[in-house]
């Protein structure tokens, strides 16, 4: 810090900059040595005190809307003043009436929002990650793939190796080798999957996984519901990705307190120039989130921060006698500031002087957890990011082969060899004349910056000498000193360009004042407020029937009492108790002759009034939802004589009203977001990732980002995040044509893969898998029908050999019956002779001779049991006959019983 007396400035000298309540921001196109700690301190400054402006100018109508979506009424919405929009509605429908001032609060906006909310709630916004063109071929991304390859079949075979040592084998063996081959590697179950992948779908695939677990550890469902409902009230919202020193963590930050600055043609929050959030936090919070970047002082120094009022200090009125007089501070702290007088004040009274008017004070303090005392206790936190400008340069280095080499390098680089340039043809000393060495082209490009101050909640600045308290702590984004973020957001469209790590987005801001479908409704609900609260009014006053008459025949004596002079009350109580009123016109009662002959009843009731407030009520109410094109039928009220057809057509034409809200966030804004999510959940996989990330990734996954880092971002591989209908509808209908193909054979396994598929590359690796099970299931069932087909040829070939062998062996027996028949015939030649004298003819011995041939046994017992078998299927065929007219007979003695108790019945009837 320089410091001159005004001597030195009355002679020249000059501070380096001008930082007078930080109304400037820093120059940003400096050398990287010169932007300091108290440059970047000067930074948050400006940011802060240029974001506290932006802040106040929103506060008022933003906080105005909250509360008409919550249902609280806002007083100053029915003040005629300047500076109220709708004064002249207030004027006009107060006219008459300044009771309508003391309101209730009668709903049209808290319904609409609740009912858009709970649609959002049911609505199908799951994010797919697809690559647009998923059938291109690259070589470098082969390349990618080989490498990953590699590496894992590496690990897979140590890890083999290992498991056989262990089990006694040598590697070296024939058996070992067998194991240690290709096909057995990539078989293994923790590498299979990614070999049925490309480079793509691997990235696809981890996005997807990577998407579900993030989901569900920062409970996206509630943030992005919350988001849905500030977008509805404010037309914004932000979101924070922010680093850590080895995880990352998606805020919603609350639009109230959230400032940006960018082109009015950008669309979104991460191509602003600066974007920040300040929030008041206690000490303990404070050192939940930032006190592993704090050092020892920054953490005591906290202890600056206690409660204003403190015993300490006496009331007013008492002598001072050192009660005031803190011996824990210096003696400067005690004298100087804060003076005894004004902590003797402070002590006494509620808040601090210094935050009176507070725009951040006065947006918190409308909540629950915002106290009395509620500045003693919280710190200003400022978060705040912004796009610096580094210089970077176009190397062109010429060897003394000739070779030229080129490549971009940083202003920290120190050249080798000096450049040697042909200057014989222009003068100038470009890289095209450039004959040897080095030759840098310097340019800028834009860099983020970001940082968290803590302080007070007064205006503050780096360097303030606050000895009453407590002075501003400056910490980095992620770490304990400002400067650069760790992971640079590469922009949309170049590759220089870089984007603030707040996605976000005001949507209705193109040529026009930001307006939230909140802000369309205001008037007609802040209308319909008045009306109603009128509408209570005339039914509180109404005085309904009356009786007009002369007051004077009323009776001061009836009903055995003396009513006196306040007859009126008692002629009252007497009306209410008999239905009947008294009166006494006699002269002595009225002591005037009454010229008043007439009683009338007058009928005072405000109906014409009250049904036009009722008429103005409804057309408020109407005029609201039509404004945003919602519609009762929506809303859940019925409509006399309407058919559910007429229902279903007005509440489908609604919706097509109010999709552009749920686009806008759901199908545009969420996209980028958890864009921006994945690219940082890469960083942080290729970096030190902590022990919680390296529980979510494969084994391929990790060898990726072990060896590719951010080198290719899933935008440089064209996957981009997506939710449009059509993606949604494609992801479904290749669900359900898998559920409903009966033909593929799949389990119940790889049908439930197929549900929890989350996109297109997904599903596609499932069905793949499923194909090839498939694939291999038809040929087990083709190789066990050609068995099957061998077999049943086999055994045709058998029965055929069977019946051939059966035929030869009958035609054998019919030539042995022929032998035999022969034989027989033969024989029957010698029935005169006897050559062997035996006294036998020789018939009768060639006959014996026969019958004790083993053919002529066989024959003869074929023909027994041919015999056996005839006799036996006759025996069979009576049976069954026998049988058969017993069932006849059976059936005809039934009928017979029938028709004689039929007989019987009818017989007795005559």
């Amino acid at each position: 810090m320089e410091i001159y007396n005004a001597m030195q400035l009355k002679k020249g000298a000059k501070a380096q900059h001008n930082r007078m309540g930080s109304i400037t921001q820093p120059l940003q196109f400096i050398p990287k040595k010169d932007k300091d700690q108290e440059w970047a301190a000067w930074n948050l400054d400006w940011l802060e005190w240029n974001g506290l402006k932006q802040i106040r100018r929103n506060a008022r109508r933003f906080m105005k809307n909250y509360k008409l979506a919550k249902g609280i009424i806002d007083k100053s919405d029915y003040i005629i003043e300047e500076d109220n929009e709708y004064r002249d509605i207030v004027e006009t429908l107060t006219k008459e009436d300044y009771s309508a001032l003391e309101l209730k609060f009668y709903p049209i906006i808290p319904n609409v929002i609740n009912v858009l909310v709970a649609e959002f709630a049911k609505r199908s916004t799951k994010l797919t990650y697809r690559a647009v063109d998923e059938f291109s071929y690259n070589e470098m991304m082969e390349q990618k793939r080989a490498a990953v390859e590699e590496v894992l079949m590496a690990e897979a075979q140590m890890k083999i190796q290992g498991a056989l040592v262990k089990q006694g084998l040598d590697p070296n063996s024939e058996e070992a080798q067998q194991q240690l081959t290709p096909e057995n590697i990539k078989s293994l179950p923790e590498i299979e999957m990614f070999f049925k992948k490309d480079y793509r779908s691997l990235i696809e695939q981890w996005a997807s996984h990577q998407h579900k677990v993030d989901v569900e550890r920062f409970r996206m469902d509630e943030l992005e519901e919350r988001g849905f409902r500030d977008s509805l009230i404010t037309d914004r919202e932000f979101w924070h990705m922010r680093m850590m020193e080895d995880d990352y963590e998606v805020e919603l930050w609350n639009p109230v307190l959230c400032f940006y600055h960018k082109s009015p043609d950008a669309r979104y929050i991460s191509q602003a120039n600066w974007v920040g959030k300040t929030d008041m936090f206690t000490v303990a919070d404070v050192i939940d989130k930032y006190g592993y970047m704090m050092t020892e002082d920054q953490m005591q120094a906290l202890e600056a921060i206690y409660p204003i009022r403190s015993a300490g200090y006496n009331i007013g009125g008492q002598q001072n006698d050192g009660s005031f007089y803190d011996a824990t501070k210096t003696h400067e702290w005690n004298t100087n500031m804060p003076s005894l007088a004004y902590r003797q004040y402070t002590s006494m009274v509620a808040g601090n002087i210094t935050d009176a008017g507070d725009v951040i004070t006065q947006i918190l303090s409308e909540g629950e957890d915002f106290n009395v005392a509620g500045t003693a206790y919280l710190l200003r936190v400022t978060t705040g990011y912004w796009k610096s400008q580094r210089r970077v340069g176009h190397l062109t280095k010429v060897m003394d082969n000739g070779e030229v080499i080129t490549e971009v390098i940083t202003e920290d680089y120190k050249v080798t060899d000096n450049p040697i340039y042909d200057t014989r043809l222009f003068k100038n000393k470009t890289k095209d004349n450039l004959v040897f060495g080095e030759h840098i082209d310097w340019i800028w490009i834009n860099e983020v910056w970001g940082g968290i101050k803590i302080g007070p909640n007064i205006p503050s600045f780096w360097g303030m000498n606050n000895p009453g308290g407590f002075s501003s702590i400056y910490l980095g984004a992620d770490r304990n000193h400002i400067g650069p973020i760790k992971f640079q957001f590469k922009g949309d469209n170049s590759i220089y360009g870089c984007k603030l790590p707040v996605e976000g987005a005001v949507f209705s801001d193109r040529n026009t004042k930001s307006t939230a479908l909140l802000d369309l409704m205001k008037p007609y609900q802040i209308g319909y407020n008045i009306v109603n609260n009128q509408i209570a009014d005339i039914l509180v006053d109404e005085l309904g029937t009356v009786i007009l008459l002369d007051q004077n025949a009323l009776p001061r004596h009836s009903a055995g009492e003396d009513w006196g002079k306040n007859n009126l009350a008692k002629a009252y109580v007497a009306m209410k108790n008999f239905q009947m009123l008294p009166l006494d016109t006699s002269i002595t009662n009225t002591e005037n002759a009454l010229n008043f002959q007439h009683f009338q009843k007058l009928d005072l009731e405000q109906t014409n009034r009250l049904m036009s407030r009722i008429q103005l009520a409804n057309y408020f109410k109407q005029q609201a939802y039509e404004v945003i094109g919602v519609n009762p039928q929506r809303m859940g009220q019925q409509i006399a004589q309407e058919t559910a057809t007429g229902v279903e057509q007005a509440v489908a034409a609604s919706y097509a009203q109010t999709e552009t809200y749920f686009i806008q966030h759901c199908d545009y804004l969420m996209p980028r977001v958890h864009q921006m999510r994945t690219d940082l959940a890469q960083y942080y996989h290729s970096t030190k990732p902590s022990a919680r990330l390296q529980y979510m990734t494969t084994a391929d996954e990790r060898v990726n980002f072990e060896i590719n880092g951010t080198d290719l971002l899933m935008r440089d591989l064209n996957i981009f995040a997506s939710t449009t209908a059509n993606h949604r509808a494609i992801l479904e209908q290749l669900k359900s044509m898998s559920l409903n193909n009966n033909t593929t054979g799949a389990s119940i396994y790889d049908l439930g893969r197929v549900i929890q598929s989350d996109s297109i590359a997904e599903l596609n690796s499932v069905l793949k898998a499923s194909e090839d099970k498939t694939n291999q299931i038809k040929q087990q069932e083709q190789q066990s029908q050609q068995q099957m087909q061998e077999q049943q040829l086999k055994a045709q070939a058998e029965q055929e050999k069977l019946k051939l062998d059966h035929e030869a062996m009958e035609a054998e027996k019919n030539r042995q019956r022929d032998i035999l028949v022969a034989e027989i015939r033969a024989a029957g030649m010698g029935a005169m002779t006897d050559v062997n004298q035996n006294q036998m003819s020789d018939y009768q011995d060639t006959m014996k001779e026969i019958r004790a041939t083993e053919q002529y046994q066989h024959q003869t017992s074929l023909e027994r049991e041919r015999d056996t078998n005839r006799n036996m299927l006759a025996s069979e065929k009576n049976q069954i006959e026998r049988e058969k007219l017993q069932v006849q007979r059976e059936l005809a003695d039934k009928q017979l019983q029938i028709a004689r108790e039929n007989k019987n019945k009818y017989d007795k009837g005559k």
